[in-house]
């Protein structure tokens, strides 16, 4: 809109700040429910997993070497993941706790649905996905340490298929993403101080 057209007010004495507050006031609460209650869902879900990160992170997998004080999986390609992934699942799922924190203090206001509520849902939800992908990487690099050497190669098939779950809902996600990205990258015309007439 051109500039002056923002002081201007209409027949009901109203700014058109105050005609888009009012005429997306339902919305906004429609939107504000469904955003509370996938950040309640998922800040649970993320707790969780940062408890468990946070055991993981701080144990030492299969012990020390009492002589040499250093562990005992020391050079191992699956310790090293194992050290890694729970690191790294740690580190996201504090990320993600906190964006679902900041969207439920948030005042729901209606410009926050234009660009500040897509990407910390983005960035939550991203980050929910690589703390559920780092814990079963984890897992899997823990228990790839713990088997014996002859059944190694047997057990990559139920490590593909555990990994089936977080594939779906992925592709579940996958649609909210796209609306999400859509809705930050829309291109909004910018003002003009040019004022066409008819």
């Amino acid at each position: 809109m051109p500039y002056h057209f923002f002081a201007h007010l209409n027949s009901k004495r109203q700014t058109p700040k105050e005609v888009l507050t009012d005429t997306h006031r339902e919305l906004v609460m429609v939107s504000s429910k469904w955003l509370t209650s996938i950040a309640e869902s998922c800040s649970v879900v993320e707790t969780l997993i940062a408890i468990v990160a946070f055991a993981l992170a701080t144990t030492l997998l299969g012990g020390v070497k009492q002589d040499e004080g250093t562990p005992v999986f020391q050079g191992e390609p699956s310790f090293d993941m194992f050290a890694i992934s729970s690191l790294v699942a740690l580190c996201s799922s504090i990320t993600s706790i906190t964006m679902f924190l900041s969207i439920l203090t948030s005042r729901y206001q209606v410009w926050n649905f234009y660009y500040s509520f897509p990407s910390k849902l983005i960035v939550g939800l991203s980050s929910l996905f690589v703390s559920i992908a780092s814990i079963l990487v984890s897992f899997c690099s823990g228990h790839f340490l713990s088997i014996k050497d002859k059944l190694k190669f047997a057990v990559f098939p139920i490590y593909a298929f555990t990994c089936l779950p977080l594939t779906l809902f992925a592709v579940a996600q996958f649609p909210l993403y796209l609306d999400l990205i859509r809705s930050i990258m829309a291109h909004v015309p910018k003002r003009s101080l040019e004022v066409t007439s008819i």
